[in-house]
């Protein structure tokens, strides 16, 4: 069997606009699996927020990996541990946290299975922890509850003028030194210098020893574009961001639409 690798973003691909995976689609992913070939999921959600699926799955059984924030952290679903974790040096806490105060945003990040935050909550932030079945928690003094390295922070602003605007500044502010990208219109995404999906997904396939032509990588937000272009097959849902479209070498259905399914009998079976 040429073993072959499925590399998958959660919201808005593995999932429908219902936030829910497909009987058509679960059973697809179950086959491939028991098959031996390998299922990952990649996102910017926190491993605690990718859980559910993992399980839905059976990830923890069949040998599956989990990249989470965005490429920070690769989780080996069978022990439930990171093999790979990538930081933001603690002291960037203040500076960023001092720029989201000036410029009326939010910020979180993220500890245990928290979201924190120091700033005004609001509906973007609450969006989050409710899409990660995590609690929200807004602390007295930010920068001195977070004395550890962060894995990812990030930042919400109205997506039409001002998340662009402030994407651009901060790059300006804190590249090459930090990663700074949107994951959604309202969502600025902030990691380590080196850190994306498709830089975290060249050291799983080294870990697993599966090569980069074997690799299927599926999605449909602007943080995906980077492993759709990596991928050995770039697959751009057809609910996806026209950046991921533009770069992607096959445009599947919706994900309302079982686009994996046809992928998976397009490029799999």
């Amino acid at each position: 069997m040429d073993k072959k690798i499925l590399i998958l973003d959660i919201d808005g691909t593995l999932v429908n606009s219902k936030k829910e995976i497909t009987k058509k689609t679960h059973d697809a992913l179950m086959d491939i699996q028991d098959m031996g070939h390998i299922v990952v999921l990649a996102s910017g959600r926190p491993y605690p927020g990718m859980k559910q699926y993992v399980n839905a799955l059976s990830m923890d059984k069949k040998g599956g990996y989990a990249i989470a924030f965005n490429g920070g952290m690769i989780i080996d679903c069978k022990t439930g541990l990171p093999v790979v974790e990538k930081c933001i040096p603690n002291n960037y806490v203040r500076p960023l946290y001092d720029y989201a105060l000036d410029n009326g945003l939010g910020m979180v990040t993220y500890k245990d299975d928290m979201v924190i935050t120091g700033t005004d909550i609001d509906n973007y932030m609450q969006y989050e922890a409710r899409l990660n079945f995590m609690p929200l928690k807004k602390v007295r003094d930010f920068v001195s509850f977070v004395d550890y390295d962060m894995v990812k922070c990030l930042m919400t602003a109205e997506p039409n003028i001002k998340a662009p605007r402030c994407e651009m500044e901060l790059k300006k502010m804190f590249s090459p030194k930090l990663n700074v990208f949107r994951s959604e219109p309202y969502f600025i995404e902030i990691t380590t210098n080196g850190v994306d999906k498709s830089t975290t997904i060249a050291k799983l396939l080294e870990l697993v020893d599966i090569p980069r032509e074997n690799s299927i990588c599926c999605g449909d937000g602007f943080n995906d574009t980077t492993m759709v272009k990596y991928a050995g097959i770039g697959v751009a849902m057809g609910n996806a961001q026209q950046i991921v479209k533009d770069n992607a070498d096959y445009i599947t259905a919706s994900c309302d639409e079982d686009g994996l399914v046809e992928v998976i009998e397009k490029f799999i079976l």
